[in-house]
């Protein structure tokens, strides 16, 4: 199978992305990403968070290839997302003491990077909850996944566009690396802006538990008068009860090193090294190459960056 890459960073453009020579300059994105959802195939699609999989939430055979695309485990659950917020009813059950605290989280949070854990309605194929009665659903922000998924017409399951275990795509080139003959498109609309997957939280006896941090932060949630509680996965469990709890989720490959200061590092011989810094480096040299985290030292910037910065493989030489 070809992977095709459809640019679509004149309909949004966040910041300028490198056109590859795989893009395609005449084909609609929109059209071409709905046609082929439409039947059943899957797409590599921006979000706000990172490049997801999308497939037809409703049809199993779809959701089976992003497993097999991904060479995800099955007993791992995927997020759905939602056109809008009128499907949330029709995907889960609400329960009544819970709908007043619901709502105020979606209205503030939806759209946006935010997902939550709700009792799944039969609608809803075991085979994208990996068997469990809950189902992990949100509405994305991003412009052109909004539009996509509204002319579909239906919820879609799209977890993050990259092989199981490896770190999550922020550009249409991870994609490209990460899954290049194994899916029909992927849809190019530049960097994604956070490069972290979104918070997820389960809403229980009215409280709210944290499953996986993320852009939403405690804090965002405290200041809307929540105590949130942090629930962590045991590294132990046999059981994934949210995507993202694997131990192995989210791996780089390459070896990381914190260090106080860049000039008192040397690094080995015949080694390449890259240098993320938080703080302005005055010399560049012994380093293959520097980016800086957040020249405005902003927490939420460097996170970003750092993920995207992934891009730049280093290691040692032969």
């Amino acid at each position: 199978m070809k992977t095709e890459i459809v640019a679509a960073v004149e309909v949004y453009p966040p910041r300028r992305a490198r056109r590859s020579n795989r893009q395609s300059r005449k084909a609609n994105p929109i059209a071409r990403a709905v046609e082929l959802l439409q039947k059943n195939e899957i797409v590599a699609l921006p979000t706000e968070t990172v490049y997801g999989l999308a497939a037809d939430a409703f049809n199993p055979i779809a959701v089976a290839k992003i497993f097999e695309a991904k060479e995800r485990p099955h007993f791992d659950p995927l997020i759905v997302h939602l056109p809008d917020h009128d499907w949330l009813d029709r995907v889960v059950h609400i329960r009544g003491e819970d709908r007043q605290l619901i709502g105020k989280l979606v209205d503030r949070f939806w759209p946006g990077p935010f997902t939550i854990v709700l009792p799944r309605k039969s609608i809803i194929p075991e085979i994208v909850t990996a068997g469990l009665d809950t189902v992990a659903v949100r509405i994305s922000a991003h412009p052109i996944f909004s539009e996509i998924i509204r002319a579909f017409g239906g919820p879609l399951a799209t977890p993050s566009a990259n092989r199981f275990g490896r770190v999550s795509p922020t550009t249409a080139q991870h994609v490209l690396d990460e899954l290049d003959d194994r899916i029909p498109l992927i849809v190019d609309a530049g960097p994604t802006i956070h490069g972290i997957e979104s918070t997820i939280i389960a809403v229980r006896d009215g409280h709210i538990d944290i499953l996986r941090r993320g852009p939403i932060t405690a804090e965002q949630l405290r200041s809307m008068g929540f105590q949130p509680r942090s629930n962590r996965q045991d590294a132990d469990t046999t059981i994934v009860h949210v995507p993202g709890q694997s131990p192995t989720h989210y791996a780089p490959r390459t070896p990381l090193q914190l260090i106080e200061n860049a000039k008192s590092f040397s690094p080995d011989k015949n080694q390449h090294v890259g240098l993320l810094a938080w703080n302005p480096v005055e010399s560049e040299k012994g380093f293959l190459v520097v980016r800086s985290l957040s020249k405005k030292q902003d927490l939420r910037e460097a996170g970003a960056r750092s993920i995207r910065s992934r891009s730049y493989r280093c290691g040692t030489s032969s």
